[in-house]
């Protein structure tokens, strides 16, 4: 691959540049800005395949190989330098066969999407930026140009969330994705400081290195690096407790939902679990890896139960998300890293599909209300039937990608931790369920807003919905378990693991468990699927909803109006962290006020009189002596003119008197 990794930095810096064009010179050429935009993202994604199919074509001596590296530039460290620069390794290549792939359609999508908005151009220039800390963060070797993407699309989720701000909840929800990621970026940030203190050292394979003596040596140290580490994932990738961000990302437009909850935003914090993987795995027995576990199945279940009760129909996607980026974090945990970025990369095409299919409903409908909604299916036949596959794919339903992927997750959680493997499981069955619900309430029926007149999306929407189906349907192939009857064999033995498996073979400390075909769990984890999609059947697709019916699931009661309101979650930081913050500034502000500014006014005052002493003491005794000297010197001056007569006798007697009176002094001393 060395004669190619001179590409790699060419893939983020071409939408970098399209969004410095866009930004400067044709900002008010609108149709301009969309062309540059999607040309840009499709020769980031032709740059891509290059890279993917030749990774490919040298199986299997590529993943078996080190990381091919390009240093861009080099930082003088005192006795040492700091490369900065990109690299070729398998994660690499998987990430930039999904992230440019996924970013392409819903560049292609925005362009019919976003017609008519007034900030046309400001959108696509936005979306070019986000798009290139993403892939710069994917191509990255190091963990300071990792940051420094990581922060760039915090900024761009900032400016995307809160894009139509002239409404307060769009504002609001930027600002509120701002601050809570900030948090997880603050402790990644830290654990970079100590990792460099550490290792003395920023690159992946020099800190991997590293912290195999960093763990024998000070492992209380190490384990907190990790935490940290997994504190900026945390953030980012929405898991429990910082997920509240997510959900009120959906005030931006839809393909803003799509990228960030598909391709880019939320998929870095998986990534940087992955990427890290050995600082984790070097921990076995301690802890960390039982944390990240843990955090991910509690996320999983908690807000796939969240998804039941929400009627917006992007908000029921927004904690799917939530919940399918708790099943990658869990898989990280419990050793699954190959089956962790499996589903990273599926889940991409089969949630992408879905939030631009709801924005083809919304674009349709004009609302997104479900309970507004129905009978969608012959009015918009395209977003039915593609929406209708991510559906079943995020469902789990066979042969579909997130059916082999979420598989292979729940048969390494089976075999590593059984606690993990019944909350997956359960998380799997309400994920379809509630996914069920989404189609019946939205699709099927009779429509029960007589007031709304769907059609059908423009053909520049629903044929990146056409593109990203097809990918949910066979992306998950390259992921089929070898000893799977006919088909393992067929597909070549599960080339996707044979790709990854050798990531981190050079680091003898990192054991990823090979965990072979379970038929048990598999036939389990079918049976969730059905069960899920029955019980959604029976609840909503038997006797559909009719106008001004009212949810069947409201029978439930109390836990209704939980999961109603998300635990109470929101409400809870407000009554305690936002109310503790705003008192806590409350009470800083009057000790400002009551003894910092006294204390500064005291000073102040004191200066003052003081400089009215130094003043007079300056004028009366400071300006006197000094005059005095003067005016006596003038005055001696005066009286010594009166003996320059110009006559040699008076100054022979002036020489006289004097060595008479240095005698007279020399005698008496």
């Amino acid at each position: 691959m060395e004669d190619l990794i001179r590409l790699v930095p060419l893939i983020p810096m071409v939408p970098l540049l399209t969004f410095a064009l866009i930004a400067i010179y044709v900002r008010r050429y609108h149709k301009l800005s969309s062309y540059l935009a999607v040309a840009a993202i499709f020769v980031a994604w032709a740059l891509s395949m290059v890279i993917v199919f030749s990774a490919v074509a040298r199986m299997p001596h590529f993943a078996e190989e080190p990381a091919v590296h390009l240093t861009l530039l080099s930082i003088p460290t005192g006795g040492t330098t700091l490369d900065i620069g990109v690299q070729i390794d398998p994660l690499t290549v998987a990430l930039l066969f999904m992230v440019p792939t996924v970013c392409l359609m819903i560049f292609i999508y925005s362009t019919g999407y976003m017609k008519g908005d007034p900030r046309y151009s400001r959108f696509f220039a936005y979306i070019c930026l986000f798009t290139t800390g993403m892939l710069g963060l994917v191509v990255a070797d190091n963990l300071l140009l990792l940051f420094i993407c990581w922060e760039v699309m915090g900024l761009c989720s900032y400016l995307l969330i809160g894009f139509w701000y002239e409404k307060p909840s769009a504002m609001w929800a930027g600002l509120k994705a701002f601050i809570t990621t900030r948090i997880g970026d603050v402790l990644l940030m830290l654990g970079m400081v100590l990792l460099y203190t550490q290792t003395g050292a920023l690159r992946f394979e020099t800190v991997f290195t590293g912290v195999e003596h960093l763990a024998e040596t000070n492992p209380t140290l190490m384990y907190v690096i990790a935490l940290l580490v997994f504190g900026g994932a945390v953030g980012k990738s929405a898991q429990f407790p910082l997920h509240v961000w997510l959900p009120d990302a959906m005030e931006g437009p839809t393909p803003v939902s799509a990228l960030i909850h598909a391709a880019t935003m939320v998929a870095a914090g998986v990534f940087l679990v992955a990427r890290m993987f050995p600082i984790f795995a070097v921990l076995e027995g301690m802890p960390a890896l039982t944390w990240v576990a843990a955090i991910g199945a509690i996320t999983a279940f908690f807000a796939s139960t969240i998804a039941i009760a929400q009627d917006d129909i992007k908000r029921v996607l927004a904690y799917s998300t939530i919940s399918q980026l708790g099943y990658m974090i869990m898989a990280l945990g419990i050793g699954g890293f190959v089956a962790a970025v499996f589903h990273l990369i599926t889940h991409a095409f089969f949630k992408a599909l879905l939030f631009l299919g709801s924005g083809s409903v919304i674009h349709g409908v004009n609302t997104n209300d479900m309970m507004e909604m129905g009978g969608l299916r012959k009015k918009m036949p395209y977003t039915f039937w593609t929406f209708l596959i991510g559906m079943l794919a995020l469902a789990g339903v066979p042969p579909l990608a997130g059916f082999w992927s979420k598989d292979e997750i729940l048969a390494v959680a089976f075999d590593r931790n059984l606690v993990v493997w019944v909350m997956g499981t359960l998380a799997a069955l309400i994920t379809a369920f509630y996914m069920t619900r989404q189609v019946f309430l939205t699709f099927m029926g009779e429509p029960r807003n007589k007031e709304i007149h769907a059609h059908e999306s423009p053909p520049s929407m629903y044929v990146p919905l056409i593109i990203l189906a097809i990918g949910a349907v066979l992306v998950g192939l390259l992921g089929v378990p070898a000893e799977v009857p006919v088909l393992g064999p067929l597909l070549g033995n599960n080339p996707f693991h044979h790709f990854l498996a050798a990531q981190f073979s050079q680091w003898q400390y990192v054991h990823l468990p090979h965990v072979g075909f379970n038929p048990a769990v598999m036939l389990i984890s079918i049976a969730m699927a059905g069960a899920g999609i029955g019980l959604g059947y029976l609840v909503y697709g038997r006797k559909p909803l009719q106008a001004g019916q009212p949810d069947p699931l409201m029978r439930l009661g109390a836990v209704w109006t939980l999961l109603r309101n998300k635990y109470y979650i929101d409400e809870i930081y407000r009554a305690t962290v936002i109310r503790g913050t705003i008192g806590l500034a409350g009470v800083l502000f009057r000790f400002d006020q009551g003894i910092i500014d006294a204390i500064v006014n005291l000073i102040g005052k004191l200066t003052e009189r003081w400089s009215y002493v130094s003043r007079l003491f300056d004028t009366y005794v400071i300006d006197g002596i000094v005059n005095g000297v003067g005016r006596v010197t003038s005055a001696v001056g005066e009286e010594l003119r009166f003996i320059q007569t110009g006559r040699v006798q008076n100054y022979m007697v002036i020489v006289v008197i004097s060595v008479v009176l240095l005698m007279g002094v020399f005698l008496y001393l």
